[in-house]
């Protein structure tokens, strides 16, 4: 088995891509929190010469006069996102805020020690850099667009200027799949479910246990929801519902997931039990534990199940709430809802229980949901709205975004077929992708726009197992390149 070394990814191949993206790995960038990497790559353009500018919402505009010979090639923007999702392992000491990501060679993968590795989408922003610094490769006008805060609700993309670029053709460098080319995408909205709750006193008699369900695979609530893998809210909310039918155990707070959009990996409740019922509790989970285990023996090998002391609670959540909360969260839709029936093994509709978490007398239950089908997205959420409003809760939709509807007869799609083709000997797969990509948004802004989407070989993002294929960045890189030199003609 291959182990970790921690050699520079500087010295990989292509020297140009991977020298970008380790400095990229340096400054902390997760979303929202963006802005160094930013203005980083403000300054990058700059020292290079070229047009470059920072927009109102902090999207970076970099652009790049065609070489010589390229000046009837229709303009093409390159497009990535700088920020990263950010996720550790539970023993992992790490500051998103400060701390560099320490990336390390696992045999033929780039990963990290114990982080997510933001390849996506940094690899995708060290491609558009390593082409803007290079005095070799050929291309016609050219723009760089680097969007922000992608991961948690692409308000680079949504706040946009119609007037901020010129360009014809935008190639979204944010795909996962070498040797895919993505022509549609999956549209999403947030669900906000919101319980206020009275504040009840322990009362005697009674001890507190924390509940613990850990070490799920977790991963990308979009592309990798097709796996099947555990989700950490709806087991805890599954055994909270078993323990309070079975010894009245009482809820004093829950805490699972931090990402909308990364399938929870753990989750943390305290409850509160008769001092005499505890035999009963451990005896109920270790049965669970061993049931559930089992159901998940595929995805989640590592999946744990424990209780563990806990502090005495200031407060617990009242019954009436409490049945209302576990019930919904337990009887939610979550997972994939329909599968595509014209694109086969491509995931429709989904919803992920991103988050659930009590503070301060309320409690918020967090969904994304997904759809290329924007009837369905609205259908899913009109069926998850008819959960939690019939138990009490306040219902929120926010931040809705369409679908990236495929156009099978694009003229960059025709490109890069056949340069890929002539390249690797074998024709490219034409996909649509179960995930948001900016190209649903930027197409209301500009709709004229020839859009496609592809990138190198990454696996597990939004997780710490993140790690992109060190082979695949390399023919990457070579298909950007030769299809920069054979763009479309105006």
């Amino acid at each position: 088995m291959a182990t970790k070394k921690q050699v520079s990814i500087e010295t990989l191949q292509p020297n140009e891509v991977w020298k970008n993206f380790y400095a990229l790995t340096q400054i902390p960038r997760p979303s929202k929190k963006e802005s160094k990497a930013a203005e980083y790559l403000l300054q990058f353009g700059k020292k290079l010469g070229l047009k470059s500018i920072m927009d109102e919402i902090g999207n970076v505009i970099i652009s790049k006069p065609a070489t010589a010979g390229m000046e009837k090639c229709k303009g093409i923007i390159l497009q990535a996102h700088i920020d990263m999702v950010p996720q550790k392992n539970k023993d992992k000491k790490h500051d998103f805020d400060k701390d560099p990501i320490e990336a390390c060679i696992d045999g033929e993968w780039v990963t990290a020690n114990g982080t997510t590795l933001g390849a996506d989408n940094g690899i995708g922003v060290a491609a558009a850099m390593a082409v803007l610094e290079s005095k070799t490769v050929e291309h016609g006008p050219l723009e760089v667009l680097i969007t922000i805060d992608e991961e948690t609700g692409m308000t680079g993309a949504k706040n946009l200027s119609p007037k901020s670029l010129k360009g014809e053709i935008l190639i979204n460098l944010d795909s996962e799949d070498e040797g895919e080319l993505y022509i549609g995408c999956a549209g999403g909205i947030d669900g906000t479910f919101t319980f206020k709750y009275k504040k009840e006193e322990m009362s005697k008699g009674l001890i507190p246990v924390q509940l613990n369900v850990t070490l799920l695979e977790g991963g990308h609530s979009g592309i990798d929801i097709i796996l099947g893998r555990a989700n950490a809210n709806k087991i805890m909310f599954r055994i909270i519902k078993s323990l309070a039918n079975r010894i009245d155990a009482r809820l004093a707070s829950v805490e699972g997931g931090d990402m909308r959009n990364a399938i929870p990996r753990e989750a943390v409740a305290v409850v509160v039990i008769e001092k005499d019922r505890e035999q009963e509790l451990k005896k109920i989970i270790d049965e669970l534990r061993e049931i559930i285990k089992s159901e998940y023996s595929v995805t989640d090998k590592q999946l744990d199940i424990f209780t563990k002391k806990a502090e005495k609670p200031k407060e617990i959540i009242d019954r009436k709430t409490q049945a209302a909360l576990v019930d919904a969260v337990y009887g939610c839709p979550n997972g994939v809802i329909r599968m595509s029936d014209t694109m086969p093994g491509l995931v429709e509709t989904s919803t992920n229980l991103a988050i659930v978490k009590s503070d301060s007398g309320k409690i918020q239950v967090k969904c994304l949901l997904r759809s290329s089908v924007d009837s369905a997205k609205l259908d899913l959420a009109e069926a998850m709205e008819s959960v939690f409003r019939q138990a009490g809760a306040k219902v929120e939709f926010s931040g809705g975004y369409s679908g990236w509807k495929p156009n099978v007869k694009s003229p960059i799609l025709v490109v890069m077929q056949e340069t890929y083709r002539k390249l690797y000997k074998k024709v490219p797969e034409v996909k649509a992708i179960h995930a948001g990509l900016e190209c649903g948004i930027f197409g209301g802004i500009y709709p004229k726009w020839d859009m496609i989407s592809f990138g190198p070989t990454i696996r597990h993002p939004h997780s710490p197992a993140e790690k992109v294929n060190i082979e695949s960045v390399d023919k990457f890189w070579k298909f950007l390149v030769a299809t920069l030199k054979n763009a479309p003609k105006k």
